[in-house]
């Protein structure tokens, strides 16, 4: 059942255009953290290297993860992600730990919490909120990693279907106000996750909003699998999302029409928070706060979002000059959609 969270974060939406927080990968980076910080003293003997596994910092640096959401809720996020874009057993056995990913889920609400509530205790009357963050996997179900096998599959639909399923069980069990499923390349892995989503809920006799963004790869407008933005609104607006939006790949000025499209199509809230630019030859990002104001204000202008926020390079500076560019500016209108049938291949079809 909705609870009191869920109404107000539905209120907030409703007034305002809401602001995400920004990355947690580079502002780690900045922090250059070493393998024993990774490990801490209760992975000292772990038999693989860790450093590059940024979700287990909530275990081994917890104090650095509750940092990083103090100082987003500090330029004005409304909603930070929890640090669990990695965490589940799929992208855990990479370093050998997959078996804490229940501890791993539970842990990252818990700093986001602690985070959530001194900001609320800082600012009286102010209401913070927690995402649970899903990330895409490391693995496909629509593509083979092996150009001359291209009937093989790394992984099959159960298995991505039970690795969602433990890391959403844990992240609703630890009390988030909603669930990101984010970063969306292969919308295959994207219905996998939002059909463990709907067991979870189902067995947990609860539910949390919806929250999903997908991203597009290159010029081409379309996911790494193949689909159009239109396409990907018709294979998952059966999940009747809280949100849907585009994330991570572009930077803002890029993302504009698709950004424009998938505005005119979503009945729910649309959401836009791009990277800061495009990677440039030394992996970096070259986009300034102003920069992603001017681009993320101008989509506030122009009525296509309802929350804003930034992805890889941006920081908390690039956050307060977003809030500051969308202050005031009023938040998309969701409107439903003529009756059709809505299709999908990698080109939407609709049949009025």
């Amino acid at each position: 059942m909705p609870n009191d969270r869920t109404a107000a974060l539905e209120a907030l939406f409703r007034e305002r255009i809401a602001v995400l927080d920004g990355a947690m990968g580079s502002m780690i980076q900045d922090r250059e953290l070493t393998e024993a910080d990774f490990r801490g003293a209760r992975f000292r003997n772990h038999p693989h290297d860790l450093k590059g596994n940024n979700d287990l910092l909530v275990l081994t640096r917890p104090d650095v993860i509750e940092g990083i959401h103090a100082e987003y809720f500090a330029a004005g996020a409304d909603i930070v992600e929890t640090n669990t874009f990695n965490s589940t057993a799929i992208s855990q056995a990479d370093y050998r730990t997959e078996a804490l990913v229940a501890e791993l889920n539970t842990a990252a609400v818990a700093c986001a919490r602690r985070a959530a509530r001194a900001a609320e205790a800082a600012t009286p009357g102010r209401l913070c909120f927690v995402a649970g963050a899903i990330g895409p996997l490391n693995r496909t179900l629509s593509l083979s990693p092996d150009v001359n096998r291209p009937d093989y599959r790394a992984v099959t639909w159960d298995q991505v279907v039970a690795a969602y399923t433990e890391q959403v069980r844990a992240l609703v069990g630890a009390g988030v106000d909603a669930l990101l499923v984010e970063t969306i390349f292969d919308t295959l892995n994207a219905k996998a996750a939002l059909f463990a989503i709907e067991q979870v809920f189902d067995e947990a006799d609860t539910r949390v909003p919806v929250m999903i963004s997908v991203t597009i790869t290159d010029a081409s407008g379309r996911t790494l699998s193949g689909q159009t933005i239109g396409a990907f609104y018709h294979s998952i607006r059966h999940a009747r999302p809280f949100s849907v939006g585009i994330n991570c790949a572009l930077g803002g000025a890029a993302m504009r029409p698709y950004v424009e499209e998938l505005a005119a199509l979503a009945e729910c809230y649309v959401s836009c928070y791009p990277n800061a630019g495009l990677p440039n030859a030394f992996g970096g990002y070259d986009e300034t706060p102003a920069d992603m104001a001017k681009v993320l204000g101008e989509f506030a202008a122009s009525g296509f979002v309802n929350l804003v926020g930034g992805c890889c390079g941006s920081t908390p500076a690039h956050i307060a000059a977003i809030a500051a560019a969308v202050k005031g500016r009023p938040p998309r209108a969701p409107a439903p959609l003529a009756a059709g049938l809505r299709l999908s291949g990698l080109e939407p079809l609709t049949v009025a």
